[in-house]
């Protein structure tokens, strides 16, 4: 690869709403969103990947990092290929993915990582009853077991927390996750357009 994509960072605990800022912020010119849990989710669930999505879903756990990553190379190269993701103009909003320290190294060749913005919620049950909510709306029945999310957020207190001391705190933004989605969005806005002016500049222009 001649370069690596200019990303951002949506990081946070499962529940905290990554997942529709990520779609708020996407829909803005000048972002491309791309959500891992969305790549995952669109499997076929009878196929053979979509059964390891599954497996490690149902429990809690996260995808292991091969296979998570070769999935996301596809992906962007789809998007790029389709026009739906275009390097030059586009910061890529990155949602659920790098998960761990790991992942993080792994990907240092794909991505280059300008900012993270850490959505932040100090009230557990607020985000138990979130997930929950969701789960029902959207048939996501893994959400809907409170056992299995308190287990994803043991996953994420101990692989995923890492990733920020992997990057260093001075790329990390806290954002109050707590709040109606458009003031979160508003907050995320005052992080990322300095980001896109900087790195480039008139690209939306012509």
């Amino acid at each position: 690869m001649s370069a690596r994509y200019r990303s951002v960072l949506i990081f946070g605990a499962p529940g905290v709403g990554k997942g529709t800022q990520g779609k708020l912020l996407g829909m803005v010119p000048g972002f491309c969103h791309l959500s891992t849990g969305d790549i995952f989710r669109s499997l076929d669930p009878e196929s053979e990947t979509g059964r390891v999505f599954r497996t490690y879903s149902a429990r809690g756990e996260l995808v292991p990092d091969e296979f998570t990553i070769r999935l996301w190379r596809e992906h962007v190269r789809k998007l790029i290929e389709t026009g739906r993701y275009e390097p030059q103009r586009q910061l890529l909003i990155l949602d659920g993915i790098p998960r761990s320290a790991a992942q993080a190294q792994q990907m240092a060749g794909d991505i280059e990582v300008l900012q993270i913005l850490h959505l932040v919620a100090g009230d557990e049950q607020v985000l138990l009853e979130r997930m929950q909510r969701r789960a029902h709306r959207e048939n996501r029945h893994d959400d809907a077991d409170a056992a299995v999310i308190r287990n994803r957020w043991s996953v994420y207190n101990r692989e995923t927390l890492p990733v920020l001391e992997h990057y260093g705190e001075e790329r990390c933004v806290e954002i109050d996750a707590i709040g109606s989605p458009g003031r979160v969005l508003l907050d995320i806005l005052r992080a990322v357009v300095p980001i896109h002016e900087e790195r480039f500049g008139n690209a939306l222009e012509g």
